[in-house]
């Protein structure tokens, strides 16, 4: 199986100014445009936190996203990538907001 193409999960969490701003919103419409599964919800300690599922390289393409884009309201400071694993089949079926 090509790089690209092997099902990886990774955790994050972000910080900075991630929430009230639509952030877990435009998160949940950019994983689902890049075809992934997963979750998303807003933390008791100001971050947004969640997993990403999916093919190695559209994974890659949200990370990049999360790192730098975000909402259009939202400032990061830094995000955290941790626990990534190969996996055999995704664990959920959509993209979901965990509220």
């Amino acid at each position: 199986m090509a790089e690209g193409h092997t099902l990886i999960s990774v955790d994050y969490e972000i910080f900075g100014k991630v929430q009230g701003v639509f952030f877990r919103k435009y998160t949940q419409a950019e994983g689902k445009k890049l075809g992934l599964v997963g979750w998303v919800q807003n933390t008791d300690r100001g971050t947004v936190q969640g997993q990403l599922q999916g093919p190695t390289s559209k994974v890659r393409h949200m990370q990049k996203w999360l790192e730098t884009r975000g909402s259009p309201k939202s400032h990061i400071d830094r995000a955290s990538f941790n626990n990534e694993k190969i996996i055999l089949k995704l664990d959920y079926s959509d993209f979901q907001i965990v509220k």
